[in-house]
């Protein structure tokens, strides 16, 4: 099985954050009961996901680093790595550990589940 496809669908996502088209992107990839447990503390589902997109800046621009992929079953993955990503002007970078489950539907790669657990940066 080809794992590798996980982490370049991670990448698909991250820029479709950074172009503004996030809303649609996830809104495909995700599961219909798929959510997003995100950094401040909310549990979104996949409308929400998608309606809050909808609304969100850009990111300017974001790094993955120290990926893992743990295979679950022949149809089933989760991606964990650190993630970075950089918004327009002063904001600080949001970095975090990250988790996506993914599962196979027929051919195609879906979104269960998405997880952030921020880290802070050191300051230099």
């Amino acid at each position: 099985m080809e794992w590798e496809e996980l982490l370049e669908l991670e990448h698909r996502g991250w820029r479709s954050l950074c172009d503004g088209t996030g809303a649609d992107f996830y809104g495909r990839l995700m599961t219909e009961n798929g959510v997003m447990v995100l950094a401040h503390g909310h549990v979104f589902h996949r409308q929400n996901v998608i309606d809050s997109l909808s609304e969100a800046p850009p990111w300017r621009t974001y790094e993955i680093t120290e990926e893992r992929i743990i295979p679950l079953s022949e149809s089933s993955a989760v991606l964990v790595y650190r993630g970075r990503a950089y918004r327009e002007g002063a904001d600080p970078v949001f970095t975090a550990l990250m988790s996506s489950v993914y599962v196979r539907r027929g051919t195609e790669w879906a979104l269960a589940v998405y997880q952030q657990t921020p880290v802070l940066e050191a300051v230099t």
